[in-house]
């Protein structure tokens, strides 16, 4: 591992910081976080294998 990983690997923890915080200002219960987070994850993973399927063919 060299300086440039360790880097990236420590901002990765910051901007995940600062998504957790911003999620907790929300103030909602962890069942509708993790329902909205699945949703996301969804779309993604929907959006991603729309673009494969598109890009196969």
């Amino acid at each position: 591992m060299n300086e440039y990983e360790t880097v990236r690997i420590v901002a990765l923890i910051g901007w995940l910081i600062l998504a957790v915080g911003a999620l907790a200002s929300y103030r909602m219960n962890w069942g509708k976080a993790l329902k909205m987070g699945f949703t996301w994850v969804a779309i993604f993973v929907g959006l991603f294998l729309l673009f494969d399927l598109v890009s196969a063919g």
